[in-house]
């Protein structure tokens, strides 16, 4: 058969032109993509061998070689599995060469990651092709397994190709790449280098199955006998037998993975079967790293299909708040666009995502009930960013609550889970109170906090910027209304005694009904309402939001994430009990010219709004007030 020269179609010569120059952010993944055809073709020879045991071919040492000429520039990675008759590499190798397809090249170009929706990956001429990034030719010889011609292709990746067939050619397929001059500077390293391919290979196929061979000096003498080194480890831990893998290979996996020189405080495995099977090593690590919480902060895991390094973060697998999870994905299967550099969209993502994160709340969960100590670090290192969860993810959101532990009145120093709360609850006792605030201190000195302390009911203390939002949200657990302190009205005297406390709440309020609405007056531009608190035990008074306001720390928040809400105003509670409001409301009372108590009004909603934590809106005037109140005392 004589040798045929073709000529690349005018769309496919663009196209070509575009896989070579723009598909591809990295040049020396072209190593990936020939290694990973060439582990393909050793695959499919097993298979083929095993489904026909007549098939005349050498199975005994399956392997790949990689073969560099310093002198004459060349680079060759060569296998010895299924190989290509003449056809195949006219129909294969033609995969991008002979479509002439132009809607293809128009939706190539149109899709917003430079390549089209077409399932390519795994098809032998995308990958082949990216060769011709690093090299101004590109010759292939190949023989299939169980025949006796092979055949060449050559091309400079430009107007034309050759094919033809070859007398004399080993089994498998051999791609030698006749390399440009190295250019750093346009990321064109040296790819005869030694150093330069185990680091490639290091990185992106040192799991592959087969072992990845290249001849090197057995010592420093240029004339010293060569040997064949193996440069990939085949060793895929999340690929073997738990039995089969000590503790110490993963947490040196871990440490690679993560850069992290500490342990990881649990190692987590799973293996998906089924129509769609995927494998996954995954790590909790024992400490945050200092920038979880910067928008910088590189989260996901690495991405493997069929053990070749895809991506390091690939933040589709898992939630934002699971984002402090380490470790390997491996799928046998995934719509990756042409580079293998971007996934797309489709139900197998999605499915793993939700695989994947149900394993590890569920791990957490485990961890809670048999191993609280472990428990205690994970939380304390991770609770604030998983709670992040409740907020954005709510079809986890009651996994999320049950691993989920906080500060309460319960105990000084032991958290609590909101399961062991309801269990504790006190008869009549229909919602679970929480308070928000700085610090556990701050929240234990509030003024909202002493009618809950006097009466002996149990607070959620809750101290993360991120519990404003998720407990507004939430709302509600195991049929209980999460109420906050500093939110709407709460009379708890009326879980007493409803008649003896509704009698003396009209009592109290028509007593203190002119002071009431004379202070409303007074405190208009501040706040929307007075009345009387059933809250307060020692202070004389506090502030309050109204059931459906935002709190002030949650409109700071959102102010700080750039939303602009309006400023709530806010209710004013007194203490009826207390010295101070008892003698305000008796002066009400007995002083027609009340011009002096407008400044004690103010003093007393500015006590109220120091006692929260906030600060007066016109410190300076607060400050006169006080002065001058003081100053009458001496």
């Amino acid at each position: 058969m004589p040798t045929e020269t073709l000529e690349f179609q005018v769309e496919a010569r663009q196209l070509l032109q575009l896989m070579i120059h723009s598909v591809y952010s990295n040049k020396e993944v072209f190593l990936r993509e020939l290694v990973s055809n060439a582990s393909d073709a050793l695959d499919k020879l097993r298979l083929e061998k095993l489904r026909d045991d007549t098939l005349d071919a050498d199975v005994s040492d399956l392997h790949i070689e990689i073969d560099v000429d310093d002198d004459a520039r060349t680079l060759t990675v060569r296998d010895n599995g299924i190989g290509m008759s003449y056809d195949e590499v006219g129909r294969l190798i033609g995969t991008i060469a002979n479509s002439g397809t132009a809607q293809f090249m128009k939706e190539l170009r149109e899709a917003k990651d430079a390549a089209g929706e077409e399932g390519l990956i795994g098809q032998f001429g995308v990958g082949f092709y990216s060769g011709f990034m690093v090299a101004d030719e590109v010759t292939l010889v190949t023989r299939r397994a169980g025949e006796s011609q092979g055949t060449r292709w050559t091309s400079r990746g430009e107007d034309t190709y050759t094919l033809e067939p070859v007398d004399e050619a080993p089994q498998g397929t051999s791609v030698t790449l006749h390399l440009k001059p190295a250019d750093p500077e346009n990321q064109l390293h040296d790819y005869t280098s030694p150093w330069k391919i185990r680091e490639i290979v290091k990185r992106y196929s040192d799991f592959i199955t087969w072992p990845i061979r290249m001849e090197t000096e057995s010592s420093g003498d240029e004339d010293a006998a060569r040997r064949p080194e193996t440069l990939n480890s085949m060793k895929a831990l999340w690929a073997r037998s738990r039995d089969e893998v000590s503790d110490d290979e993963y947490h040196e996996l871990y440490k690679h993975i993560a850069h992290d020189w500490r342990d990881p405080l649990e190692t987590i495995r799973l293996q998906a079967e089924g129509t769609f099977e995927f494998q996954a090593l995954l790590f909790l690590p024992a400490h945050a790293p200092h920038d979880l919480f910067t928008r910088d902060f590189k989260r996901g895991v690495q991405l493997y299909v069929k053990r070749v390094f895809i991506m390091d973060d690939c933040e589709a697998l898992l939630p934002p708040y699971l984002r402090f999870v380490k470790g390997v994905v491996d799928a046998a299967d995934l719509s990756l666009n042409v580079s293998r550099e971007i996934l797309q969209q489709d139900r197998h993502i999605e499915m793993m995502r939700r695989r994947l994160t149900k394993k590890v709340l569920s791990t957490v969960k485990d961890m809670m009930a048999k191993d609280p100590d472990r428990y205690a670090v994970f939380w304390r290192e991770f609770g604030t960013v998983l709670k992040e969860g409740l907020v954005t993810d709510p079809e986890n959101r009651d996994a999320i609550l049950a691993v989920a532990s906080f500060a309460s009145t319960h105990h000084d120093t032991e958290p609590t889970t909101l399961k062991s709360y309801v269990e504790r609850m006190k008869d009549g006792q229909d919602d679970i109170y929480y308070l928000t605030g700085e610090s556990r201190q701050s929240i234990g000195n509030s003024p909202h906090m002493e009618a809950f302390r006097d009466r002996g009911i149990e607070v959620l203390l809750l101290t993360n910027p991120v519990d404003e939002v998720w407990a507004d949200v939430v709302g509600e657990y195991d049929g209980k209304k999460l109420r906050s302190l500093a939110k709407g009205q709460i009379d708890l005297d009326a879980k007493d005694d409803a008649t003896t406390a509704g009698e003396a709440r009209q009592k109290k309020s028509e007593e203190y009904a002119g002071l009431l609405g004379w202070m409303k007056e007074q405190l208009e531009e501040d706040i929307k309402e007075v009345r009387l608190s059933s809250r307060l035990s020692v202070s004389p008074a506090c502030v309050v939001s109204d059931g459906n306001d935002l709190t002030p720390a949650l409109e700071d928040m959102y102010r700080a994430m750039g939303q602009e809400v309006p400023r709530a105003k806010r209710v004013l509670e007194l203490n009826p009990d207390h010295q101070l409001v008892k003698g305000l409301n008796q002066a009400y009372q007995e002083r027609a010219d009340r011009t002096e108590l407008t400044g004690t009004a103010e003093l007393l909603h500015g006590l109220a709004v120091l006692a929260e934590g906030g600060r007066p809106k016109d410190p300076a005037r607060f400050v006169k007030l006080m002065a001058d109140r003081l100053e009458r005392t001496l």
